[in-house]
């Protein structure tokens, strides 16, 4: 049987991303101002990975959380604008994951990781999770970050092909460009959002199902 592929995005799939970066945000901001900075956040890494697609991760988020403070009236001391790096290898993964992927892999398929992130920083996480990937294509080797393609065409270059199905729990960076690429997409819908245009193959709350989805979306 040829090689089968699921490709994973990390953070908020299989990462517990907003909790990490939340965490932060308390410490530095103060608990009742949390909630609404991680909203904004999630409004301002985006926008700086569109503006420098070459710039590391660390970067990225360094630069997010100076906006923050900024906008807050803050002055965060030198050494903590790189909060976020510094705690990133340090963030756990959601519980299921670890035998999900085990399971997955037990039935023959290899697993890549898909993600806008650093090297350091995937490596950091894959040892938290505890499974070994097949690969991992970060956006700080390539120059580019999704919803750009440019992780799927690095993947179709270093394997010839494109993966066989995608898993992650964007909307926004991940089932959107899937979807443009016609590639079978899991959508690991962890809180409960309105899917609007949007068509995710499969959509699941957490990552117990995936084994038998990904069995499904790969049996003709």
């Amino acid at each position: 049987m040829a090689d089968r592929w699921a490709t994973f995005d990390c953070y908020g799939t299989l990462i517990d991303w907003n909790g990490g970066i939340r965490r932060e945000l308390a410490r530095l901001f103060g608990e009742d101002r949390a909630d609404r900075l991680l909203t904004r956040y999630h409004e301002l890494e985006p926008q700086i990975e569109v503006d420098d697609p070459a710039a590391t991760y660390r970067t990225v988020m360094a630069q997010a959380l100076e906006r923050l403070a900024s906008e807050q009236g803050v002055e965060l001391a030198p050494a903590e604008v790189d909060s976020f790096g510094r705690s990133l290898p340090g963030w756990t993964p959601f519980p299921e994951v670890p035998a999900a992927l085990e399971e997955s892999r037990s039935r023959g398929f290899r697993l890549a990781i898909l993600s806008n992130s650093d090297p350091d920083l995937i490596g950091a996480s894959i040892e938290q999770i505890g499974v070994s990937f097949d690969d991992a294509i970060t956006a700080s080797e390539i120059g580019s970050y999704k919803p750009a393609l440019g992780h799927w065409r690095a993947f179709e270059q270093r394997h010839g092909r494109l993966p066989d199905v995608h898993v992650a729990a964007s909307l926004f960076h991940d089932v959107g460009p899937a979807n443009d690429l016609g590639l079978p997409c899991v959508w690991v819908n962890r809180l409960g959002e309105d899917r609007g245009d949007s068509r995710p193959t499969r959509e699941i709350v957490d990552l117990r199902p995936l084994p038998d989805a990904l069995a499904e979306l790969t049996s003709s």
